[in-house]
């Protein structure tokens, strides 16, 4: 089993995923799109499985501060791929995957309940 947690170290989203899967003892890894950059060529799968519009947080800072010519582009999944691989924040997080299968976007009670069937 190879599981893989994608986003942000300070992300209190990130955080959170992160503490509840160390608190059960699961290992994983990390991979850090600051240091590590988006796995361009994982955002085709992710975006096949979830939609892109699941992908893009719109409900984040970094949406907030694009401007508006910059959010308005963002109108299908070429478009989406190349705002998310140019700006790794605007990425809903985290994105958690088991032996390369996607299986939760963000970690709400959902995203907790499938991780947590699978692991």
């Amino acid at each position: 089993m190879s599981l893989t947690v994608y986003g942000i170290p300070n992300c209190s989203t990130v955080k959170k995923a992160r503490a509840w899967l160390e608190s059960r003892g699961v290992s994983y890894t990390f991979h850090d799109y600051k240091r590590q950059g988006v796995p361009a060529e994982r955002l085709d799968g992710w975006m096949t499985a979830a939609g892109w519009e699941k992908l893009v947080n719109r409900q984040g800072t970094t949406w907030r501060k694009l401007d508006d010519a910059t959010k308005a582009g963002v109108v299908d999944a070429a478009s989406a791929k190349a705002l998310m691989v140019a700006n790794a924040s605007v990425i809903k997080r985290p994105v958690i995957e088991l032996d390369g299968q996607l299986v939760a976007v963000g970690f709400d009670a959902a995203a907790e309940a499938a991780v947590a069937s699978r692991v």
